[in-house]
Parts: structure tokens; C-alpha cells; sequence
């Protein structure tokens, strides 16, 4: 390449990266460009000359609990946590070259965030290492929530994804020899790290349920809140697709529609009460304009689950207007 730019910010992801991965250690990154100390000067609002050290770019990163500190800024950006203390896991097979580092702490929310490395190369695909943290993970859970009587016989085993629900977690490997495999080479394919790791986080973890029955308790819980919905969501859903069928042609009662039927000239409005909706209607051109009033203020879906989303009757009233289905179902040549 003829010239070469690097970017401050994504150099300095990459340095936080790697103070978080290997505790202890630390790393600066400083800006000396000119066009660094030029932005920095033209920022300042003191119009005295800066220093240099003033005006040259520079971040510092160092974390002495490593990927621990790792879980907590993550985790700090999602609400509550379910267990105040971070499950720290760790281990080394000195024979094989191989080791593990995984980091763990549930919070209050719906999604999952998983993050594998193998020698500090982040693997975005996952692979043998993830694998084996999610099999032993699944087993442990439901095995534990059984024998505490918190999952009843006749009960289904949670899924993976139940179990993660909430989880924000870090796993970093080292091995004498990986194996990436993939279009990009960021999945790990050593098939002794998937039993190694599995090993090691079904007997550490089952100690720490052992240690910790409240907490534990409270992170099965949430695993069966998040099963609970998945089978009423499943229930909405194919409640959805069945009124659809059944009622293809219905729309809600409050919608006044356009006359158009071509979607690449059509627009609806959604507006706030009726009152609204009664002053939009007047003004708006039928042939191409619709207008569907709401009531109230609507269910903040980013923070709902799917089986509450999809018995909001505002949230249906939507999905009846707009005509595309949901979720699987979900057709955008369907567009009304």
C-alpha cells in the first residue's frame, strides 16, 4: 500500500483487548502524529500554547484481576447482576501446553455474550473451546437444578440458550500448536481443548454452585424464567401464524388505510391516541397515506420478552398493519 492511516480508536480496542487478557500487564498507546496534536490543539479552550505532552493522544490499560475486570466492564453496561462476584475459573495441563482462563457473571438482561480467544486471538467463529464451555455448562446446570429440586420430574431440561440467558462471559485458551480453521481463521479446531475445557468448568463450577446455593439457586432460576418464555413465545408465535391464516384479511380496527396497494409509494403513520389520529387523518392524502393510532405509551420491546412483545396488543396491532409476520415468519415481500 502506497499510504497507511491507523486508527487511534481501533488500535486502542485492540490494546484494552489485550491488558484485559493477560493480567497484570500493562500497555500505552500514545498519538504522536501531527494530525493528532493538531486536533488535540484545535479541541483545547485554553488558547496558550499546549505542551506536548498535552497535546500527543495517549490511553493506558492495565488490569490487574484480568478477564475478571473484563466481565465487570462488560457487565457494567447491562443493568443489575444476578451474583455480585465473578466466577473465576482456571487451570493448566503443563504436559499438553495447553491452558484455560474463564471469567462468568450473570445480569438481569435477555441476551447472551459469549467471548472465546485462543492465544489472545479472538475467535469470533468460536470453536472446540467454546463448545466444550457451552456442553459442560448446559449439563451442569440442569443436573444441579435437579438434584435441588428446582427443576420438578416432569419438567423439560433447560437449553443452552436458557442457560445463557443473561451471561456474559470470557474464555481465553493457550496452546503449544492451534488449529484455526474457517474462512477467516478465527474458530478454533484443537479437538483437546473442547474435553479439556470441559473438564475443568464442569468441576470448578459444580464447586462453586456447592459454595454458593443462593446464587446458584438465583442463576437457575433466571435459566427457568428465560425456559417459561421460550415456550410462551413459541405459543404466541404460533398463535400469529394461525390468526394470520385465519384472518389474512383482517387489519386493526383503528387503522385508516390507504388506497394503494403498491408499498414502494405508501406510508403509515403512527401516532398517539385518537385525538391524534383524528387531526392525521384529515390531513393526510388516502390514496398513498395511512394513519394507525396507538394508545399510551408502547412496550419498550429491547427490554421485553418475546412472549410479552407478542401479546401487546399495540405490538399485534402493528404487525397486523404492516402484514409481514414475525420472527420466522417474517416475509418483507409481504409489505402491505
Amino acid at each position: 500500500f502506497e499510504t497507511t492511516e491507523y486508527s487511534f480508536e481501533t488500535l486502542s480496542r485492540r490494546f484494552q483487548e489485550m491488558a484485559f487478557l493477560n493480567k497484570g500487564l500493562t500497555l500505552k498507546l500514545t498519538d504522536e502524529r501531527e494530525s493528532a496534536k493538531a486536533t488535540a490543539g484545535a479541541d483545547s479552550v485554553d488558547a496558550a500554547e499546549p505542551s506536548e505532552e498535552e497535546t500527543a493522544r495517549s490511553v493506558t490499560y492495565h488490569y490487574e484481576n484480568g478477564i475478571v475486570d473484563f466481565v465487570k466492564y462488560l457487565n457494567s453496561r447491562k443493568g443489575d447482576v444476578i451474583h455480585q462476584s465473578v466466577i473465576d475459573i482456571e487451570a493448566e495441563d503443563k504436559d499438553r501446553l495447553l491452558s484455560v482462563e474463564i471469567a462468568m457473571q450473570w445480569n438481569t438482561q435477555y441476551t447472551e455474550g459469549v467471548y472465546s480467544f485462543a492465544n489472545a486471538i479472538h475467535t469470533h467463529e468460536g470453536g472446540t473451546h467454546e463448545e466444550g464451555f457451552r456442553a459442560a455448562l448446559t449439563s451442569l446446570v440442569n443436573r444441579y437444578a435437579r438434584d435441588k429440586k428446582l427443576l420438578r420430574d416432569k419438567d423439560d431440561n433447560l437449553t443452552g440458550e436458557d442457560v445463557r440467558e443473561g451471561l456474559t462471559a470470557i474464555i481465553s485458551v493457550k496452546l503449544g500448536e492451534p488449529q484455526f480453521e474457517g474462512q477467516t481463521k478465527t474458530k478454533l479446531g484443537n479437538t483437546e481443548a473442547k474435553t479439556f475445557v470441559q473438564k475443568v468448568v464442569h468441576e470448578q463450577l459444580t464447586d462453586w454452585f456447592d459454595r454458593n446455593p443462593n446464587e446458584a439457586a438465583d442463576i437457575i432460576r433466571k435459566g427457568i424464567a428465560a425456559s417459561t418464555a421460550r415456550v410462551a413465545a413459541r405459543k404466541a408465535r404460533d398463535l400469529t401464524r394461525r390468526k394470520g391464516l385465519l384472518e389474512s384479511a383482517s387489519l386493526p380496527g383503528k387503522l385508516s388505510d390507504c388506497q394503494s396497494n403498491d408499498p414502494t409509494k405508501c406510508e403509515i403513520f403512527i401516532v398517539e391516541g385518537d385525538s391524534a389520529g383524528g387531526s392525521a387523518k384529515s390531513g393526510r392524502n388516502p390514496m398513498y397515506q395511512a394513519i394507525l393510532p396507538i394508545r399510551g405509551k408502547i412496550l419498550n420491546v429491547e427490554k421485553a420478552r418475546v412472549d410479552k412483545i407478542l401479546q401487546n396488543t399495540e405490538v399485534q396491532a402493528l404487525i397486523s398493519a404492516f402484514g409481514t409476520g414475525v420472527h420466522e415468519d417474517f416475509d418483507i415481500e409481504k409489505l402491505r
